[in-house]
């Protein structure tokens, strides 16, 4: 499946942290912004090991957006660099 991920964490430290492990599932296409492409595992672990990176109590947030195929094929795009795995997109 694949989804759209977005972060807002206070913190540097632990902003930091969550993009790093999002690098290693996915695309960084815009500040605070993944395209990640996962399987149920891969998505389950991923938000495990995001949840575990948050302090609620700072009110930091992740947000999870799933897209279907057909609306994969739908995401349009304006500028930037499209990364090769994703070169499918609509730009």
């Amino acid at each position: 499946m694949y989804y759209i991920i977005s972060y807002d964490v206070k913190q540097d430290r632990r902003r930091q942290k969550i993009h790093d492990l999002l690098l290693d599932y996915g695309a960084w296409v815009q500040y605070s912004v993944f395209e990640c492409d996962l399987s149920k595992s891969e998505y389950l672990r991923l938000k495990d090991r995001l949840e575990d990176l948050l302090d609620k109590e700072a009110q930091d947030s992740i947000r999870f957006y799933a897209l279907c195929n057909d609306c994969q094929r739908k995401i349009e795009r304006i500028g930037g660099i499209i990364p090769p795995e994703y070169g499918t997109m609509i730009v």
